[in-house]
């Protein structure tokens, strides 16, 4: 029987990049708040990996590597065995919009930071707030990339995100983010080979797309945000629900180890109210999880998953 398989990847936004979201001066972050993805959250990410013997992958972000306590801690990460990929340069939520050159130049930027600072060469993408588009999907292809994480078909964050955008633009606080096609909805929610075309069907190009995991009626987010947040009973039944998939892509972000507690500005904890369920819950709950993912399945970074999925022709 060939086993299935299970990721782990965490996007490493600081917070400035939540201020953007939320339409949040970033002149509310002190120096600690800027530097809490690598002063405490990738820490707190490798001592859980470590515990429950978890590969991961983290997604980067090219520009925040002028931080050199950043590129150190990556560097000791990808030293404990996990993998880099990059999460574009300058996380610009409206990238997919932009000419397909001017995409394919920020990839390259973060192709070029990442291996400068950590050494490592990333093999896959994930784009700012999970936004595709033919042009950006093409440059991703371009640059010679195993795989994409990007797509999130999950229906009740596309019309959570649709809502928020439009209570802050009401407010005077447009947010940055991005709200992507409706089409995303209908994506497959298993590993494919999407079309360079229409990123959000099956096609015949030269990468496999990895979507994030969602359940298979509701199509729920199974996320960091919703495992750390939600009731437990919710949790586990999506859990379950999930358990006939081939691969299971749980995503995480950096604040999801983080709470109020760290520093985060209590501006940013008021429009992030995951942040303010306390770490070491959130944390006991990630263990747990993530030791659930390796009882029936076997654990492997995006980039390992990628090719397995590829040679079985899952995609």
């Amino acid at each position: 029987m060939v086993p299935r398989l299970a990721s782990i990847s965490v996007d490493l936004d600081s917070l400035g990049h939540y201020c953007r979201i939320q339409g949040l001066p970033e002149s509310l972050l002190d120096e600690r708040a800027r530097r809490l993805v690598a002063s405490t959250a990738v820490p707190r990410f490798l001592e859980l990996f470590a515990a429950v013997g978890a590969p991961a992958t983290f997604f980067v972000i090219g520009s925040d590597l002028a931080d050199d306590g950043l590129a150190r801690a990556l560097r000791a990460s990808a030293a404990a065995g996990v993998e880099l990929a990059s999460h574009s340069f300058a996380h610009d939520y409206a990238l997919s919009r932009a000419p397909r050159a001017d995409i394919e130049a920020d990839l390259r930027r973060a192709h070029e930071a990442i291996v400068a600072a950590t050494g490592q060469t990333p093999v896959g993408f994930r784009a700012p707030g999970y936004t595709l588009s033919p042009a950006l999907l093409q440059a991703v292809a371009a640059v010679g990339y195993r795989y994409d994480s990007s797509t999130f078909p999950a229906a009740p964050y596309w019309a959570a995100k649709a809502a928020v955008m439009a209570s802050l633009a009401a407010l005077g606080r447009p947010s940055r983010a991005i709200l992507d096609t409706p089409r995303v909805l209908l994506a497959p929610r298993s590993a494919y080979r999407p079309s360079l075309e229409d990123p959000y069907r099956r096609g015949d190009a030269p990468l496999l797309e990895l979507p994030m995991s969602v359940s298979p009626a509701l199509r729920l987010p199974f996320i960091g945000t919703f495992a750390t947040s939600m009731p437990w009973p919710l949790v586990e039944a999506t859990f379950r629900s999930l358990r006939g998939d081939v691969h299971l892509n749980f995503e995480l972000h950096a604040i999801d180890v983080l709470d109020a507690s760290d520093g985060v500005p209590p501006a940013l904890v008021r429009q992030q109210r995951d942040v303010a369920v306390p770490a070491r819950e959130k944390l006991r709950r990630l263990e747990t999880l993530f030791a659930w993912l390796g009882d029936d399945r076997e654990r492997v970074t995006l980039a390992t998953a990628a090719v397995r999925l590829g040679e079985r022709g899952d995609g």
